[in-house]
């Protein structure tokens, strides 16, 4: 059995929390520490989160620990891709053999699930609302700032994990305090929004649940994905500038004449569109690239 070392990361979404199991798994003393408050108490903001679709190497991460049964419970798997066209006809591609499928799950839930999981592992510990704020590289004594309270404290660990994202407090710190540390950060032209079509009056699926289904429109495209609750979680891909764009869909009128032009098939299908649009913010893309980490 190697050496069980006191492990911080700093971040508890999706890699931070799958990280944790790795480490508990091989005897390590894990803290996670995530700047946001614990999403399983508190309310979630709607329209932030694309839905994810699993694949094989997805699934291979989770069924290196032995969870990934756990998580086909809140997934739902996706046989193809359902393309629909701007004159209302359809298309149906198939990912690959019969029982070949990608699986799509809830961003959020897929976090929960992960959190319970990591939480079952007595050797890691989950810290809420504490931002990073420093980290010294040659102690590894890393500095947090309690969102609610504003109390600092410090934890001194072998081993530091950045997993806080795309903003991450962590690199910023690396950032900062190194030499020749090279960084680049790139936004796409296009944002998202998030949109719903809400299930049927019976709770069913009002389009084909098994399938990813895609509105392909060349410099722009809409995509759905199905939920547990008999929803699509819908994101629209489109230009922050330009003719067709979110700069220039801001009233009711303007929204509705480009869905009933370009999405004539879903637009029935979503009663709450207009409502959705103007509520839910535009997100931007953005890549990240540094090195040497």
């Amino acid at each position: 059995m190697p050496h069980s070392k006191n492990i911080n990361i700093i971040g508890a979404g999706l890699v931070g929390s799958l990280l944790s199991i790795y480490l508990a798994k091989r005897g390590h003393s894990v803290n996670i520490y995530e700047r946001r408050p614990d999403m399983r108490k508190a309310k979630i903001s709607a329209g932030k989160s694309i839905n994810l679709a699993l694949s094989d190497r997805g699934w291979r991460g989770l069924e290196g620990v032995g969870i990934a049964d756990e998580i086909k419970k809140i997934a739902i798997p996706m046989y193809g891709r359902f393309i629909h066209h701007k004159d209302g006809s359809t298309a149906y591609q198939p990912y690959g053999k019969k029982d070949q499928c990608i699986y799509s799950v809830s961003r959020a839930e897929i976090n929960m699930k992960l959190m319970d999981l990591a939480e079952h592992h007595s050797g890691v510990k989950l810290f809420f609302e504490e931002r990073c704020t420093h980290i010294d590289r040659a102690t590894l004594e890393a500095q947090f700032e309690n969102e609610s309270t504003k109390k600092i404290s410090k934890s001194k660990s072998e081993l530091v994990f950045g997993a806080d994202g795309a903003f991450a407090a962590s690199r910023l710190n690396m950032q900062l305090t190194s030499d020749r540390f090279e960084y680049n950060q790139h936004y796409i032209s296009a944002g998202y929004k998030e949109l719903i079509i809400p299930p049927g009056p019976d709770g069913k699926f009002m389009i084909e649940k098994n399938a990813l289904h895609i509105w392909p429109r060349g410099s722009f495209m809409m995509i759905a994905l199905p939920n547990l609750d008999g929803n699509f979680t819908c994101t629209l891909f489109l230009p922050f500038e330009g003719e067709k764009s979110f700069a220039n869909l801001k009233t009711k009128e303007e929204i509705k004449k480009f869905f009933d032009e370009e999405f004539p098939d879903a637009v029935p299908l979503m009663p709450t569109l207009l409502e959705d649009f103007l509520h839910n913010p535009v997100s931007s893309l953005v890549t990240v690239k540094c090195f040497p980490w």
